[in-house]
């Protein structure tokens, strides 16, 4: 494992399109399949990193809660899957029922969305707007594993919630902390 921050993406940046195939269900998925009204969260995760594994469980009540507030939701798996099996899409397919994803959990295997949003790590996560431009990019919150913080969710659900009472994000972001994504050779 090794310790990156996201690149942190310029705001206003608009959401890279792709059509990447849902492990869970087999079917190819683009961002607009996912796009919500009021704003689209696009999650670089994986299965193996213990930072995705601390807060897994509050990026599904996120997505679940705000999904009922006009919000789509993805996360999308990037990693160089012959030096990582564990993050082939059948065990991504494992991992999302697991979890209980009640998102696509998509597939990258050539790299080249990752690349596109500039993911550096893994959980990284990116907010678009209704016209899917960045709002917000960086950390779910201040916990990481060991640190003694319980996954909240505060930073993005700050983000999210601005957007439901038409207030302007916040600027003051921080970069998500986690495993690099495993870019091939």
């Amino acid at each position: 494992m090794s310790l990156t921050a996201s690149h942190m993406l310029a705001l206003g940046s608009k959401a890279p399109d792709f059509k990447l195939m849902d492990t869970i269900t087999g079917h190819l998925t683009t961002l607009e399949d996912v796009r919500g009204e009021r704003g689209t969260l696009i999650m670089f995760l994986c299965n193996h990193c213990p930072f995705v594994k601390h807060v897994n469980e509050e990026l599904v009540r996120i997505s679940n809660e705000y999904r009922q507030l006009g919000f789509g939701s993805a996360a999308i798996s990037s990693n160089d899957i012959d030096k990582y099996p564990e993050d082939h899409p059948d065990q991504m397919k494992e991992v999302a029922a697991k979890n209980q994803y009640t998102f696509p959990y998509l597939f990258d295997g050539t790299q080249e969305i990752a690349k596109a949003y500039e993911a550096a790590c893994t959980p990284d996560l990116f907010l678009f707007d209704a016209e899917l431009k960045l709002i917000y990019r960086g950390q779910l919150d201040d916990s990481r594993p060991g640190n003694g913080l319980h996954p909240n969710g505060r930073d993005l659900r700050e983000a999210m919630d601005a957007v439901l009472n038409n207030r302007k994000v916040s600027e003051d972001q921080k970069p998500s902390i986690g495993c690099n994504i495993k870019w091939k050779d």
